[in-house]
């Protein structure tokens, strides 16, 4: 074996998701075959059986990594308690546009494994997590009376949707992400407080 590869006896399935999130980032997921994977890092063809019967479970698995990752982000920017509506919003959505930004590919393959019809309990659950972060700082504003009543997972929504359109702006190319990290607080006062005069 190779002393570039990244597999170690006892870690198959870190050293295949791993090739395969190298191999999405550099050529994209119609690239991915488990065949290609086990030649990539070493090991029989058969290898990746035990850990992924087939392509859609390597895929599902790459998706619930990438939220796991995402989420943890999301976690630890929410755990400032004294910081300002405004400045927790802005360090949520620094954590969420850091990531997509660094996982544009990733990040694609996310959303679009969350919709398959035999996507995993797991993957939904993951999915909501990463929603939570957002729903619970809305509804704590909302107690607080920082924030309009409402349904707070619409609000939410909409404050993912900005988000993630600045995302698939700079995954466009429509934008440069230094631009849109630079001008994140401007965005998020702007979100906070709309667009009518005061």
């Amino acid at each position: 074996m190779s002393a570039t590869r990244p597999y170690h006896h006892g870690d198959l399935r870190s050293a295949l998701l791993r090739s395969a999130e190298r191999t999405l980032r550099e050529k994209g997921a119609g690239a991915l075959s488990l065949r290609e994977l086990a030649r990539d890092i070493g090991v029989s063809h058969a290898a990746p059986g035990r850990h992924f019967k087939d392509k859609q479970a390597l895929l599902d698995a790459l998706a619930l990594d990438g939220y796991e990752r995402l989420n943890q982000a999301l976690h630890t920017a929410a755990e400032h308690p004294g910081l300002t509506l405004e400045e927790r919003m802005t360090a949520l959505a620094r954590a969420y546009l850091g990531f997509a930004v660094g996982n544009p590919e990733l990040l694609e393959l996310m959303f679009a494994r969350k919709h398959h019809p035999d996507s995993s309990a797991q993957l939904a659950s993951a999915v909501d997590h990463s929603l939570a972060s957002f729903t619970g700082l809305i509804t704590d504003a909302q107690e607080r009376g920082e924030i309009v009543p409402g349904d707070p997972e619409r609000i939410t929504m909409v404050a993912a949707a900005s988000l993630h359109g600045l995302a698939a702006l700079i995954a466009g190319c429509a934008l440069e992400a230094e631009e849109a990290l630079a001008g994140l607080d401007a965005h998020v006062h702007l979100l906070l407080h709309g667009l009518r005069p005061r």
